[in-house]
């Protein structure tokens, strides 16, 4: 890295508060709710499905299997366009996926059609979510990344709050309200495109691409919108950096993270309205809990917004999963509605806090030239584990509720106590 280049990072670590308009934080928030929403709607929107088609629990679930692969193949492909390429090419991309892939299965007229849709959906939100975690990352100072990271998360899970009042109004009312579902968020994916244009490139990316003059060019920009926000903050001094683990081992670590803890989260996430019904729920009481326990993600990811640079990032992550696996085994053990919707509600609410810090800490295990690809291997190959988790969870919870929801909370425990090998990073510099 030549002098030029470690100005750079130096003088964007110094800045001490948001040194961008708030519309970046916006955009980035859109980015997170329709990906957010395009992961929960197809959960939402299965019972009916399968009625329509006909297909059993098992034989449906292969629409959130099949999505999930295709986040897996999104997020590897794209994040080798955003670190080559810069993220105005790979938004791009992953945006029009997933309007295409909701349109494709909005207008389904056969079970194969929507996997296909469901696939190329699945791509998108893969894309979507490798490309703004690591953009963050790469253009927040130091010590604001945590709570960049998180705040535009946030929005990420009013999307899957609000999913389940969307699929409530719809699904149970309509015959094809479900289709009603996927158009919305074909709609609304390309309503946001033309914000993304206006975008500031990340000057880390810019500087280890040898182009110092428009980094410089970024952070000149920013220090004047910082210094126009009126005195800084007193803050603490950056904790010097410490040497990285080589990419594979850090990369093999998160993978296996992820790739454990999808199994609990997209268990929950996806397959709630399912096991209800199949508990003996009507689908309309099954879609109201699933409702009361989605405010839980977005009180989470409030919480993830005030204590993201607070305390040790790692730590905090292993306590919300310690307390997710809790909150599942006392549903496993006592399956009536009020403990449903109150510890469901602590479930989604240690979800919204967890994931946000855990995208955050994600990024920051890795060097800039190779973040995206970073991220994309473990929270993005890591979607094996969520593509897997109806194979694993629908047949334990043939055999018993408390053994579905088993599944989760032990997935959960085995993550939790993981995450704790990962390198502290909070407050450190870059």
């Amino acid at each position: 890295m030549t002098a030029t280049s470690a100005e750079v990072l130096d003088r964007l670590d110094a800045i001490r508060v948001w040194p961008y308009r708030r519309r970046v934080l916006a955009v980035l928030g859109a980015a997170y709710f329709f990906a957010f929403y395009d992961i929960v709607n197809i959960g939402d929107a299965l019972p009916a499905i399968a009625k329509q088609f006909d297909l059993s629990s098992s034989t449906s679930a292969q629409a959130i299997s099949i999505g999930l692969l295709g986040n897996i193949v999104g997020s590897l492909a794209i994040s080798v366009v955003a670190d080559r390429y810069g993220r105005r090419l790979a938004w791009t991309i992953a945006l029009v996926m997933l309007v295409i892939g909701s349109l494709i299965i909005a207008f389904s007229g056969s079970f194969t059609m929507l996997l296909v849709g469901r696939f190329l959906c699945g791509m998108g939100i893969g894309a979507e979510i490798a490309s703004a975690a690591a953009y963050l990352n790469r253009i927040s100072p130091t010590r604001l990344r945590g709570r960049a990271g998180c705040e535009a998360a946030v929005w990420g899970y009013v999307g899957f709050a609000i999913t389940p009042f969307i699929a409530l109004a719809l699904v149970p009312n309509f015959t094809d309200g479900w289709r009603v579902m996927f158009l919305l968020a074909a709609v609304g994916g390309f309503a946001v495109l033309p914000f993304r244009a206006k975008l500031p490139e990340s000057p880390r990316w810019l500087a280890i691409k040898g182009r110092e003059q428009e980094a410089l060019a970024v952070i000149e920009q920013a220090e004047s919108f910082a210094a126009a926000q009126g005195p800084p903050p007193e803050v603490e001094q950056l904790k010097p950096a410490i040497t990285r683990r080589p990419f594979g081992v850090t990369a093999l670590l998160f993978f296996v993270i992820w790739l454990i803890y999808y199994v609990a989260n997209y268990g929950w996430l996806t397959l709630a309205p399912t096991l209800l019904t199949n508990q003996g729920f009507s689908l309309t009481t099954s879609l109201s809990f699933v409702c009361v326990t989605g405010i839980g993600l977005v009180v989470g990811a409030a919480a993830s917004v005030r204590y993201s640079e607070r305390f040790e990032r790692k730590f905090m992550i292993s306590i919300g999963l310690l307390l997710f696996a809790a909150a599942m085994i006392v549903i496993g053990l006592f399956p009536v509605g009020a403990v449903i919707a109150t510890f469901g509600f602590i479930a989604s609410m240690t979800t919204g806090f967890a994931v946000p810090l855990m995208y955050v800490y994600t990024a920051e295990q890795f060097a800039t030239a190779r973040r995206a690809r970073g991220v994309a291997v473990g929270g993005g190959l890591g979607h094996i584990g969520g593509a897997a988790a109806p194979l694993l969870i629908l047949p334990a919870a043939a055999a018993s509720f408390f053994a579905g929801v088993g599944v989760m909370a032990l997935a959960s425990l085995i993550a939790a106590a993981l995450v704790l090998f990962g390198q502290r990073m909070t407050g450190r510099a870059q």
